[in-house]
């Protein structure tokens, strides 16, 4: 027998958790559906923007009182010796993954939320409703569904997204570290072939997550050497590295992250946080955006509980606010990403920004927004 819902949230990352507080807090059923267990370390760099910590405490979530570090300098290099300190423009802070979803999954747990540890097979919208089953055999029906499920899933091709039809050269790295490093610092540094951003986490431990182009990476057996042969190269990696210890078994890896275009609306489910875009973790931003994407369906599923507005208008209606807070920052990021393919153009830079830190921040500031 089928459950009727209101809303309907798949996947438990930061954009899922974070709709299914601020939905609960105004008084809505949420069922979450999340393959997973809870918590668990993810590949993800662990910086997080200023701009979502006002939102994130209406939520009743306070990153500084589990030791979230504050973040408040950003460090760039590429593969010359020049290093550039400049302070960031709104701040951050530093927390892991694994923190920060246990705090919103206990918080999503207090008000209400239902969460099910399941895989789900099939969607179907028939007659203005959903249908959606498990592979456990839960059934459900619901007005409005979510699909909060990250950067690629089994989903996207039951969806037939046209993103998930392409192969992407990028591998993902994350792994923690015990090193001496600045509390207040993010860092990236460019390597030939990809980026590793460096920030600590509530652990005193360091967050090293970077993105390599497979292609470069396939050609050593396996993650130390490929850190020893490319990424110690910058002299700023091989210096971190050469200082540190590694806290985990090994490092984590995903493949196949795909910065392609992605639709928010894909057979009427609102797609939020990574499964509507991904913007190029050189930016520092991706969890922000998450959590902001989820403050934007949040809000607009309130208003429909009084307005009932047509489904396809508010469909629109998200589209256009999704665009308007994020597109730009997508199109920023991905200008960047490419410039740092190429040596020589990242030298010019390098070289310019060096001479201008207001430059570098007026960077930083195009792929972050306002305080939320």
């Amino acid at each position: 027998m089928n459950k009727e819902v209101s809303i309907l949230i798949i996947g438990g990352g930061l954009a899922g958790l974070t709709s299914a507080i601020h939905l609960a807090q105004e008084g809505f059923e949420i069922v979450l559906i999340e393959k997973n267990t809870f918590p668990k370390h993810k590949v993800c760099g662990e910086y997080v923007s200023n701009e979502v910590l006002p939102y994130l405490e209406t939520l009743g979530i306070f990153p500084f009182e589990k030791g979230a570090k504050k973040i408040d300098r950003f460090q760039f290099s590429g593969l010359s010796d020049v290093v550039l300190n400049v302070a960031l423009p709104l701040g951050g802070f530093g927390i892991s993954r694994y923190t920060l979803d246990k705090l919103m999954v206990d918080r999503a747990l207090l008000l209400g939320v239902t969460i099910l540890q399941a895989t789900v097979n099939n969607v179907s919208f028939i007659k203005d409703h959903f249908e959606i089953t498990t592979a456990k055999g839960d059934s459900f029906v619901s007005t409005y569904v979510l699909g909060a499920y990250g950067k690629r899933s089994g989903m996207d091709i039951k969806l037939s997204r046209k993103f998930i039809q392409q192969k992407s050269p990028w591998l993902g790295v994350k792994a923690h570290y015990k090193a001496p490093f600045p509390n207040n610092l993010v860092a990236l540094h460019n390597f030939s072939g990809g980026y590793c951003g460096l920030s600590k986490v509530e652990t005193d431990y360091v967050n090293v997550c970077y993105l390599a182009d497979y292609k470069s990476f396939k050609k050593y057996k396996n993650v130390e050497n490929y850190q020893t042969e490319v990424l110690c190269r910058n002299n700023a990696l091989r210096s971190f590295f050469k200082e540190s210890e590694i806290v985990f078994e090994k490092p984590l890896t995903i493949s196949q992250i795909s910065f392609e275009k992605k639709a928010p609306i894909e057979n009427h489910i609102f797609m939020i946080g990574d499964s509507a875009g991904l913007i190029h973790p050189l930016c520092g931003n991706g969890m922000a955006m998450a959590i902001h994407s989820a403050k934007i369906i949040s809000i607009l599923l309130i208003e429909q509980r009084s307005e009932k507005r047509p489904r396809l208008e508010l469909e629109d209606r998200y589209k256009k606010q999704w665009n308007a807070a994020f597109q730009k920052r997508l199109k920023a990021g991905w200008w960047i990403q490419n410039a740092l393919q190429y040596k020589s153009l990242t030298r010019a830079g390098v070289a310019i920004i060096s001479k201008s830190p207001y430059l570098l921040q007026r960077i930083i500031q195009s792929t972050h927004g306002s305080a939320i």
